[in-house]
């Protein structure tokens, strides 16, 4: 392990490996050929169809849920202010996360599974546009925004929730092609983990 300069800074972590081309070798597109971070460039790409679903869980106490449902919380419509809010994530992602495109969505569909007896709600995200990269970043940030909001409302009743298990579960056009969470060779080394 060496040390390299990042940006003006020193940086631990090995020397980065260039390919004779002079791009990273290790499969980082957000790197350029000095190991700097770059936005890429997808100019070139056709527009297609794409589509990601992404989710996450909160975990907290049956009487949360309960309150949810019911619409006890005093913050007002729980769940309800989280579509919105997992709505406006999708749509500004590239205002959260440095190197993502901003996108045209064409959709953003967000769904909520309360489960009283467990003490959880689980949150999905569906995302589509037709563009030239995909929107996997959306759905992720579609639910994390979602997730942080539900905390945001339900805090008063219970600090120690949890937000867990966000990830990515399908991921459609591209020329990528096709993921699907669970399928062989979806996630390499084993990294295909139901929830407990």
């Amino acid at each position: 392990m060496g040390c390299q300069s990042v940006g003006g800074r020193s940086q631990s972590g090995g020397d980065a490996a260039q390919s004779k081309e002079g791009r990273p070798v290790d499969g980082f597109t957000h790197l350029n050929e000095r190991g700097l971070p770059r936005m890429v460039d997808v100019g070139g790409k056709e527009e297609t169809d794409r589509e990601a679903v992404a989710r996450g869980r909160v975990r907290t106490t049956p009487e949360v849920v309960a309150a949810i449902r019911e619409g006890r919380v005093k913050k007002g419509d729980v769940l309800a202010v989280a579509q919105v809010a997992g709505i406006m994530g999708a749509k500004r992602t590239a205002e959260w996360i440095p190197l993502c495109h901003p996108l045209p969505l064409t959709g953003v569909d967000l769904s909520f599974e309360l489960d009283e007896t467990g003490g959880t709600i689980d949150i999905e995200a569906r995302v589509r546009t037709r563009a030239r990269t995909g929107v996997e970043m959306e759905a992720l940030t579609a639910v994390a925004a979602a997730a942080l909001t539900l905390y945001d409302m339900c805090k008063a009743l219970d600090r120690a929730m949890v937000i867990t298990d966000i990830r990515l579960e399908e991921k459609r056009g591209g020329k990528s092609g096709t993921f699907v969470r669970g399928e062989p060779g979806a996630v390499p080394d084993g990294a295909n983990r139901p929830l407990p």
